[in-house]
């Protein structure tokens, strides 16, 4: 069986190049055809959807589309639709995952935007979601009304199942038209979700389109830039810093750069009865997805001074690793990250020979692996795919000033801490870059609404149109009532 990937409203198949992606997991092979658009179709399919944008999603409320997405992820999360089986038995034989940790992923991540999720997430950037609607009044007098552009471009990176959703269900909530770029990691969970989309409502299926091309395509990639009014895209930095300079200077340009993030443990949580729970919470980050997350953690800095020691609590943490191994098997890694794992945690054990208090624990196969360290270490990218590291300080209130040297990748912290203690660290850590702070066990689950990065996900996509109040008060020497 040979899988179907994009969506191409008003464009016949037949007339598309289609390439075939294979996808080998275990002695599962499964064949994904993805569309492969000329430049000129690339300019017709922009030029449509633009005029789509124009003609009806502009004069949807912004009711009306957040209910037509609810309808669709409904279906996304029922077990029982085609779309949902499809989900749950192609994505683990494309990505790797465990079948159980996608289901369960999926339906997590899925609820975020239920309708009344997606409420939230526009009052969370406009106080007055009507702004999006009509002409509103504003604080300092006059009237406003935000705008989606007509054409907004998406290129997403596949490292986690089902995350381009994030960024065109956005796209659709400000009244954009969308073209998003598959990669090739994971080409499924937009296509399917666009379909959805045209069989719940028809017209806006006309506002949205899922293409693809193979990573380094100037030509076909130039060709949706030129096109688009707004361009969203997600990478590592060298191929951020190309797109951005092939965007034309006329046309906004958002990135979103691979991440650092961290967990911190407070003495308070390392008492006998809860450092069990608060390890579990640990493991679970680290597995789910294997770190592949800009959200996921790296390392863990536990405070001493309580019942479970650091050195303990690491070992805590390779424990539950070892359970979730049996529950939630690690995938088959390539070539590369197997490499990359091995250099971590050969780095590792060459430290631990040279300092005290110092080890690497793992399992024979390398399926995890954590470090301990008691040495003055900063913080630092772990080799991914269930690997971390757990430093030892003296108090949690030294560790701002020691990440502060990255601010500029610093993004999610999770921390087990008393409430005096989180709004503490909250500060400090707010003041060197970290832009989210979650509790353990929830760092790689964010919630409706979060300022990726720190950013706006929704303020960021629109202009605002001003009616001045001089405006206003000028109009009313016209009226047909004026004296």
């Amino acid at each position: 069986m040979v899988l179907k990937a994009g969506y191409l409203p008003g464009i016949d198949d037949d007339a598309v190049e289609w390439q075939t992606l294979t996808y080998d997991r275990d002695g599962h092979a499964i064949e994904v055809s993805v569309p492969l658009l000329s430049n000129e179709q690339m300019q017709d399919l922009s030029e449509r959807i633009k005029e789509a944008s124009r003609q009806h999603l502009k004069s949807m409320t912004v009711s009306d589309i957040t209910a037509t997405i609810d309808a669709a992820i409904a279906r996304l999360l029922d077990r029982n639709d085609t779309y949902r089986q499809q989900a749950e038995e192609y994505l683990p034989l494309i990505t790797g995952y465990d079948a159980e940790m996608i289901r369960l992923g999926l339906t997590g991540y899925l609820k975020t935007f239920r309708q009344s999720e997606l409420r939230r997430f526009i009052a969370e950037d406009f106080g007055n979601p009507k702004i999006l609607d009509e002409f509103q009044p504003l604080p300092k007098g006059g009237y406003g009304k935000a705008y989606g552009p007509d054409l907004l471009a998406h290129i997403w990176a596949g490292n986690v199942p089902g995350i381009p959703l994030w960024s065109l269900i956005s796209g659709l909530l400000v009244k954009a038209g969308n073209i998003g770029k598959v990669p090739s990691a994971e080409p499924l969970m937009a296509s399917w979700f666009a379909r959805i989309i045209a069989e719940t409502d028809p017209m806006l299926g006309q506002c949205l389109a899922v293409v693809w091309w193979k990573g380094g395509d100037v030509d076909r990639e130039q060709a949706l830039l030129n096109q688009a009014d707004l361009v969203v895209a997600y990478g590592n930095n060298d191929t951020l810093h190309q797109i951005r300079d092939r965007t034309p200077i006329t046309t906004r340009c958002l990135t979103y750069s691979h991440k650092v993030s961290f967990g911190m443990v407070s003495k308070a949580a390392l008492d006998t009865g809860k450092a069990w729970d608060v390890a579990h919470q640990v493991a679970y980050d680290i597995v789910r997805y294997d770190q592949q997350g800009c959200y996921s953690p790296h390392v863990f800095f536990v405070e001493q001074g309580g019942a479970v020691t650091p050195q303990e609590f690491a070992q805590y943490i390779a424990n539950e690793l070892d359970c979730f191994e049996e529950k939630f098997p690690r995938r088959t890694l390539t070539i590369e990250e197997a490499s990359g794992v091995a250099a971590w945690r050969q780095s590792e054990e060459m430290k631990s020979f040279s300092a005290e208090n110092a080890s690497v624990m793992g399992d024979a196969g390398g399926a995890w692996s954590v470090a301990y360290s008691e040495a003055e270490e900063d913080l630092a990218p772990s080799g991914l795919n269930r690997t971390a590291k757990v430093i030892a300080v003296k108090q949690l209130d030294d560790v701002p000033a020691r990440i502060a040297p990255y601010r500029a990748f610093l993004q999610t912290v999770g921390i087990a801490a008393a409430p005096e203690e989180l709004l503490r660290l909250a500060e400090m850590l707010g003041a060197v870059g970290v832009t989210r702070i979650s509790a353990l066990e929830h760092m790689t689950a964010p919630e409706a609404g979060w300022h990726h990065d720190g950013r706006f996900n929704l303020l960021d996509l629109v202009t605002m149109t001003e009616v001045e109040r001089s405006a206003e008060t000028a109009a009313e020497a016209f009226s047909d009532y004026v004296d």
